[in-house]
C-alpha cells in the first residue's frame, strides 16, 4: 500500500492507495511546532480509525513546500512505511517535462497538480489551486509544464483587510446574496469572493491565448469548493488532484 503525502502550508494531505483505488484520504493542519512522534501519532490514529492497518503501508512519496516540516516528515513516514519516502523533484520520472527558466522553483504541490491535471486531460490544461496562494500552472501538449502565476490566495486577501484596516473584520468566505453588499459581511465577500471568480477567469483567458487558443481547467484547494461553482461548467473540481499526482509520480518511478 501507497502512502501519498503532501505538505502545503496551511494544510497536510496525505492518504493511502492499493488496489487501483484511494483507500482513504485526509487533511490535517499544517503546524510547524509539531514532532515527527506527533504526526506519527496523528497518522496511526486515523489509520486505526479508518480500520487501515500501519503495517500494510509498504511505500511513500512526499511532496512539500515547507523546508522546516520536510525532514519531520520524512522521519514519520520512514517509521510507518520502513524506509524513506520517495521525494518528489524535478529528477524524477514525471511523464511532462517543466521548462520553466529554472525547474527547482516550481513546488512541489503544483508539479503533482500538473501531472495529475495532464495524465486527465492528455493535452493542453491549466490547474487553478486555490490554497495559501492562489496558483495557475499551465501545461502544454505534448506534457510540458510551461509556467505559474501566483497571486494571494482568498484566505490571504480576508487576512489582510482585517489586520491592515481598524474596521473591517475577518469573515467566513461563501457567496454573499448579490454583489451590492448591504453590511460589512457581505461587502467583503462580494468584493473576495466575485472578484476573485473575475480574476481567476481573466488569468484562464490569457494563459488559453499563450497556449494556442485552448485548454481544459481543473481546480483544486482549500478554497476550490466555494470557487468552483462559481467558474462555470465547463471547470472541472478535484480536492485531491495532489495526491493524484503523487500517486502517479510514485508508479512511474518505482516500477
Amino acid at each position: 500500500m501507497l502512502l501519498a503525502v503532501s505538505i502545503g502550508n496551511s494544510h497536510i494531505t496525505f492518504g493511502t492507495y492499493a488496489g487501483k483505488t484511494w483507500t482513504r484520504r485526509w487533511r490535517i493542519q499544517t503546524v510547524h511546532a509539531k514532532t515527527a512522534d506527533e504526526y506519527l501519532v496523528i497518522m496511526r490514529t486515523l489509520f486505526d480509525a479508518a480500520g487501515i492497518a500501519p503495517s500494510a503501508v509498504d511505500s511513500s512519496i512526499l511532496s512539500s513546500v515547507v523546508p522546516p516540516l520536510t525532514g519531520t516528515l520524512v522521519e514519520t513516514m520512514s517509521t510507518l512505511a520502513g524506509k524513506e519516502p520517495l521525494m518528489l523533484s524535478p529528477r524524477l520520472d514525471l511523464g511532462l517535462r517543466i521548462t520553466t527558466e529554472n525547474p527547482a522553483e516550481v513546488g512541489a504541490d503544483l508539479v503533482a497538480n500538473a501531472v495529475a491535471a495532464y495524465a486527465r486531460f492528455r493535452g493542453n490544461c491549466i490547474v487553478v489551486d486555490f490554497g495559501t496562494a492562489l496558483s495557475f500552472t499551465a501545461v502544454a501538449a505534448p506534457g510540458e509544464l510551461r509556467g505559474v502565476a501566483i497571486a494571494p490566495g482568498l484566505t490571504s486577501a480576508v487576512d489582510s483587510l482585517a489586520h491592515s484596516t481598524a474596521q473591517l473584520p475577518s469573515v467566513y468566505l461563501a457567496p454573499p446574496p448579490a454583489a451590492i453588499g448591504r453590511n460589512s459581511v457581505h461587502s467583503i465577500q462580494a468584493g473576495i469572493v466575485f472578484g476573485y471568480t473575475g480574476l481567476v477567469g481573466d488569468i484562464i483567458r490569457r494563459m488559453r491565448e499563450e497556449l494556442g487558443g485552448s485548454a481544459s481547467v481543473i481546480v483544486t484547494g482549500g478554497q476550490s469548493r466555494i470557487m468552483a461553482p462559481l467558474l462555470g461548467p465547463d471547470v472541472a473540481h478535484e480536492q485531491w488532484l495532489a495526491l493524484e499526482g503523487l500517486q502517479i509520480i510514485a508508479e512511474r518511478n518505482t516500477r
